[in-house]
């Protein structure tokens, strides 16, 4: 009976584990999953006000980090390339707004940084890491609202050149 009883026992681990893990990663070809979540400025940011623009939609997982803090620089320093192309950068953590208004402030960072503070965003893009922050993932929105490229895990040093250069390859 205690054998049994502890079957039953995992079988349930098992299966609840199972609904508690992350959502899939949207994939290329399919359309964005629909943010609406607020921003450093305290204002609520819509992916479909970016509609006719190019997206770089990034996943970080800390504000005031040294590699979110080296990341957010590059696209910062790359912001009017990324506007000659019609594109707009938007980045995601599981921050408050706050913290994004004083990283934002102490970093010079004029793009929009949001809060997903339950982790809702960050998850439905599959890129909820295991120890509860976002996992650092990029996904390039076309402008009809379309994922046409993804980047997992990447290098903060060098991630805003590969961005540019997959932007303007699309641009073509």
């Amino acid at each position: 009976m205690v054998i049994r009883n502890t079957c039953i026992g995992l079988t349930l681990c098992v299966g609840m584990c199972l609904v508690a893990s992350a959502a899939e990663m949207p994939k290329e070809g399919q359309q964005a999953p629909a943010v609406a979540l607020p921003s450093q400025d305290g204002g609520i940011v819509d992916l479909t006000s970016f509609k006719g623009k190019w997206v770089v939609l990034y996943f970080y997982p800390k504000d005031m980090t040294q590699g979110c803090t080296i990341e957010a620089h590059n696209f910062q320093q790359d912001l009017p390339k990324y506007e000659k192309l019609n594109a707009a950068i938007v980045g995601v953590s599981v921050d408050n707004a706050d913290s994004h208004k004083q990283f934002c402030t102490k970093e010079s960072l004029t793009f929009k940084l949001l809060a997903d503070t339950d982790k809702k965003v960050v998850d439905e893009y599959g890129s909820l890491s295991p120890n509860g922050v976002a996992s650092r993932n990029t996904f390039l929105i076309d402008p009809t609202g379309k994922i046409v490229q993804v980047w997992t895990k990447v290098s903060p040093m060098k991630h805003s050149e590969e961005v540019l250069a997959a932007l303007a390859e699309k641009e073509k």
